[in-house]
């Protein structure tokens, strides 16, 4: 009974959210809502009796249920002082450090942090969203989820947009939602790292991207962009695109059978989407017995913590993560605040040139 009483309240929801009534729109009885659902009528009520609660919908003694101006209250000063975050991991890779950064910066006035991840995973962006806008935040920071591939919760941030919630994008961000946002200026460090090794004398290069975020595809188009101001070349370049679902093993092995090519027909350098992937690139290179830098350069991004005590060390692109994270945070006070003209923040590139590449003779 637990189980279905959250589904059905999980469900009215839903469709009060986004849109599929307006205030003051009748709802269902419950006799049809327990028809609907195949649930008792106590399940019905106890899911109407916390919407109620909750001011999604209101209920007229003798004349049914109807949805409430559930947005008013979120309009309302907001006394808890929390600003939610939205990452797409938490505890891994350089996020830890960003969310420091927010933390660091909020803490110092007050606030408190309230820490939801998606695993890039749209489902779970809804659920972590919905879950953001039941909290009473003072204000909001979401890392998009799978940003390359169009916004299925975009109803949702109309909502929050709508609400006049202070919201700010981070890394990444919907070009249709006229939200503030910081991030890197991805395409400009991807081509500046790729005319870099073709300086070098690298022709055939291997740019491995995902595709499913902004970052990956500004990336590769920083690769693409580069090639194209050398067009004799551009024939010899080649990249390998995956997404978040993909199966990493299927990934390496396409890279592999590239690697395992001979050595006139191999790739000299490797560009790589994030230093993570990097790494493993480097792992899979050596178990071919390929030295680095001398039988391949590599090059990855975000200057993760451990790519400086690899062996060789990892040339990369800094993020400025814990600064990011501060900025962010201040962008939301601003807002807090009442100023109106905030400004996007990009981060210009700061290459990081180490062990790992080296020019051909």
């Amino acid at each position: 009974m637990e189980k279905k009483y959250e589904l059905v309240k999980q469900d009215l929801k839903e469709e009060i959210l986004s849109g599929s009534y307006s205030i003051n729109d009748k709802l269902p009885t419950e006799s049809e809502l327990m028809e609907k659902y195949d649930v008792s009528r106590y399940t019905i009520r106890r899911a109407v009796g916390d919407l109620e609660n909750d001011h999604y919908i209101y209920r007229v003694q003798g004349g049914g249920m109807f949805v409430d101006d559930w947005q008013k209250y979120v309009n309302q000063k907001v006394e808890n002082k929390v600003i939610g975050v939205i990452t797409t991991h938490i505890a891994e890779y350089i996020f830890p450090y960003i969310i420091t950064g927010i933390d660091r910066l909020i803490s110092s006035r007050g606030y408190s942090i309230l820490i939801s991840n998606t695993q890039n995973d749209p489902a779970r962006e809804r659920k972590s969203v919905q879950k953001m806008m039941d909290s009473n935040l003072s204000g909001l920071i979401v890392e998009p989820t799978q940003s390359a591939l169009g916004n299925p919760n975009r109803d949702l941030y109309e909502k929050i947009k709508e609400s006049k919630l202070p919201t700010v994008f981070i890394n990444a961000h919907y070009p249709e939602l006229d939200f503030p946002y910081a991030e890197m200026a991805d395409t400009r460090a991807e081509k500046i790292i790729t005319n870099k090794l073709i300086s070098m004398g690298h022709q055939k290069i291997l740019g491995v991207f995902k595709v499913d975020d902004q970052q990956g595809v500004h990336r590769m188009n920083g690769f693409i962009k580069a090639y194209k101001e050398h067009q004799d070349l551009v024939y010899q370049s080649e990249i390998v695109m995956y997404q978040t679902s993909d199966n990493m093993r299927s990934v390496f092995t396409k890279i592999e059978q590239i690697l395992s090519r001979s050595p006139k027909e191999r790739p000299t350098a490797i560009i790589c989407y994030h230093d993570q992937i990097a790494i493993q690139v480097m792992a899979l290179a050596r178990s071919l017995g390929l030295r680095m830098p001398d039988d391949i350069s590599i090059f990855g991004f975000d200057n993760y913590k451990l790519s400086k005590y690899m062996s060789p060390q990892l040339s990369s692109v800094e993020h400025p993560k814990e600064k990011l994270g501060r900025d962010a945070a201040k962008m939301i006070f601003d807002m807090i605040d009442g100023k109106t003209d905030i400004q996007n923040k990009i981060y210009e590139p700061e290459i990081i040139y180490r062990e790992s590449i080296k020019e051909l003779s």
